[in-house]
C-alpha cells in the first residue's frame, strides 16, 4: 500500500506564562492508504493535540515548532490557512468525541449534513438534500428522509455520532480522524458505531486515524498502534504484534489495566506527571514496576525492533520486555 500521511518529529507546544508546555514532543508515524492506525495512552498524552496538529485546528497559541506533517508528499504543518481550508472536508474529515457541541443546535441535522455538500461541492440545495439522505441511509440511521428534518436535541447520542460520521464522509476524505468517538455511548451503541466505521472504511478505501484510550478497541479496529504517554511515542508497531508481545513496560502495564471477567485487576500506580515538569529520564519510570536505576538519569533510545511482516516496530526503552 502506498503511504498516505507521514508524521515526522512533530512537536507542538503550548504558551505559558511561565514558559512553553511541550503536549507533543518528536512524534512519528505513518498512515497508508486504506489502513486503520490507532494511538492510545491516558488522558493527558497528546492524542487529541496529534490529530488537532493534522488538521491545523490548534487553540490557545499553540505551534507546530519542529517536524511536519506530509500528506502525499505536502507539508500541511506549513501550509497557509486557505490552502488547508481545501484539505479539511474534503481529503481529511474529522470525527469529534462529543457530538452535542459539533453540532448547531439551531439548525437540522440534514441542513448540516447537506451544507457540506454545497460548500465544499458547489450542490444545489435539492442535490445536496438528496446525498444527505443517502448519506443517513449510509450510516443506518432509521427513517433517513424523515431525520433530515430533526434537530440534534431530538436524537440520542449514538445517532448523533452516524450523523457525525455522514459530515465526515460526505465529501469521500482520503483520511478520517476519529477521535474517541464512543466514549460518551454504551457498550451496544458503541460496537454499533464501530461496526459502521469498520464497514464504511472497508467500502469506500478510507484510511483512518482512531484515537482511544480503549485498547480493546483498537485491537478490534486498526491495523497499526501508537501508545502515547507524557507527549511521547513509548511504542508503535503492528497491532497483533504490540498486543500479544508488548515491548514496553507501559504498554504491558495498559493491557493489564484491562477489565477481564475471573482476572485480577492490575491498576497503573500513580498518576501521569504534570507536562510543565516532566522527570528526567524516561517518562514513564516513576510508575514503572521494572524501572532500574539508570531509567530516571537516561534518556531512553528509540530502538526498532524485527517484525515478522516487515513493518517497523519501535519501542522508546532502556530495558525492553522484547529485544532487538
Amino acid at each position: 500500500m502506498a503511504e498516505l500521511l507521514r508524521v515526522e518529529d512533530l512537536t507542538v507546544e503550548f504558551p505559558l506564562e511561565a514558559g512553553v508546555l511541550r503536549a507533543v514532543d518528536h512524534l512519528s508515524f505513518t498512515i497508508n492508504e486504506g489502513e486503520a492506525v490507532g494511538i492510545v495512552g491516558e488522558s493527558g498524552s497528546g492524542k487529541t493535540v496529534t490529530a488537532l496538529s493534522i488538521i491545523r485546528l490548534l487553540a490557545g497559541g499553540a505551534t507546530i515548532v519542529d517536524g511536519g506533517v506530509w500528506l502525499r508528499g505536502e507539508n500541511l504543518a506549513t501550509m497557509a490557512e486557505k490552502e488547508m481550508q481545501a484539505i479539511r472536508g474534503r481529503r481529511i474529515a474529522m470525527i469529534f468525541q462529543e457530538p452535542m457541541t459539533s453540532l448547531n443546535p439551531s439548525y437540522t441535522v440534514g441542513e448540516q449534513v447537506a451544507e457540506v455538500f454545497r460548500y465544499n461541492l458547489g450542490e444545489s440545495r435539492s442535490t445536496a438534500k438528496e446525498h444527505a439522505i443517502g448519506l443517513f441511509d449510509r450510516v443506518k440511521l432509521p427513517r433517513p428522509s424523515e431525520m433530515f428534518g430533526k434537530y440534534p436535541h431530538e436524537f440520542s447520542g449514538g445517532m448523533r455520532q452516524r450523523v457525525m460520521i455522514a459530515i465526515a464522509l460526505a465529501c469521500k476524505p482520503e483520511l478520517v480522524i476519529a477521535d474517541e468517538p464512543t466514549t460518551a455511548l454504551d457498550v451496544t451503541i458503541q460496537a454499533q458505531i464501530l461496526s459502521i466505521l469498520q464497514e464504511l472504511q472497508e467500502e469506500m478505501g478510507l484510511a483512518l486515524l482512531f484515537i482511544s484510550h480503549n485498547l480493546e478497541v483498537v485491537a478490534q479496529l486498526c491495523d497499526k498502534v501508537v501508545v502515547m504517554y507524557g507527549a511521547q511515542q513509548l511504542e508503535s508497531g503492528r497491532s497483533e504484534q504490540i498486543f500479544a508481545s508488548p515491548a514496553h513496560p507501559y504498554t504491558e502495564a495498559l493491557l493489564q489495566s484491562i477489565p477481564r471477567r475471573g482476572s485480577e485487576l492490575h491498576p497503573i500506580s500513580g498518576t501521569i506527571f504534570d507536562l510543565r515538569q516532566p522527570p528526567d529520564g524516561c517518562r514513564f519510570h516513576p510508575r514503572c514496576p521494572h524501572a532500574q536505576s539508570a531509567c530516571s538519569t537516561d534518556v531512553p533510545p528509540v530502538t526498532t525492533l524485527a517484525s515478522e511482516e516487515g513493518e517497523p516496530r519501535q519501542v522508546r526503552c532502556l530495558y525492553p520486555l522484547v529485544q532487538a
